[in-house]
């Protein structure tokens, strides 16, 4: 399947991810840490770019994710590094809500993904 396919994947009730979470998903071939942020909701990978962390598995600091190995901080909203010990920022993804429904777009998981 050609990797610069993306579709949109339902991944939870807009309800069960609040102001200040994060949140692990799996969104077709990708983890992804879904964050709530100021009422806006911002997906970036799931992987820190220092020590591979989980990112989902950390904390949310106004738009800064956290990473619970080092500490590392991203920006949600970019993926850019917002403090050390990471140099290089992270991928994002587009998030939305409808009908009650939030939505990553992702790269569908082909055959050999599992």
């Amino acid at each position: 399947m050609d990797s610069n396919v993306r579709e949109w994947f339902d991944i939870a009730g807009a309800e069960e991810i609040a102001d200040g979470d994060v949140r692990t998903y799996v969104v077709g071939a990708d983890k992804v840490a879904v964050a709530r942020a100021e009422g806006t909701l911002y997906g970036v990978q799931n992987r820190c770019s220092h020590d591979n962390g989980p990112l989902g598995e950390g904390c949310l600091i106004g738009f800064s994710v956290q990473c619970p190995r080092h500490g590392a901080k991203f920006d949600v909203r970019d993926g850019s590094v917002t403090s050390a010990p990471a140099l290089t920022g992270i991928g994002t993804f587009e998030v939305r809500e409808v009908d009650g429904r939030v939505q990553v777009a992702g790269t569908p998981a082909g055959d050999d993904d599992w």
